[in-house]
């Protein structure tokens, strides 16, 4: 099923919402996904900026899979989005945007770490 899955701020989760129904299904500590796109939505974030008033715009859409880790011979590295920083999801190191990944690992303390 194609998900997109973003930070739930009032119940300290992962919200995970069906692509197809647009309808929330489940709520998680943690989640990994696959052949993920990190959108964000310019509108919502335009709205962020002008009204000071946080809205679910971003958010990570691919497949949830099961399966191990797929190692690419590095660490994962951090991503993050902050509406008033940034236009796109960036790594926390470098703040190069990402846009794509081929394994994302959504943790219990709100962090993303991107195997790419």
């Amino acid at each position: 099923m194609k998900v997109e899955v973003y930070r739930n701020l009032h119940k300290n989760c992962w919200s995970v919402r069906d692509c197809k129904t647009g309808k929330v299904v489940n709520h998680v500590q943690r989640i990994h996904i696959e052949n993920a796109d990190l959108v964000v939505q310019p509108a919502g974030r335009a709205k962020v900026l002008r009204e000071q008033r946080k809205n679910v715009h971003a958010f990570i859409r691919g497949y949830i899979t099961t399966k191990k880790v797929r190692l690419y011979g590095n660490h994962p590295r951090e991503v993050a989005y902050n509406p008033y920083k940034y236009d796109s999801f960036v790594y926390t190191e470098t703040k190069t945007p990402i846009h794509k990944a081929a394994d994302v690992y959504l943790t219990e303390n709100g962090r993303a770490h991107v195997y790419a």
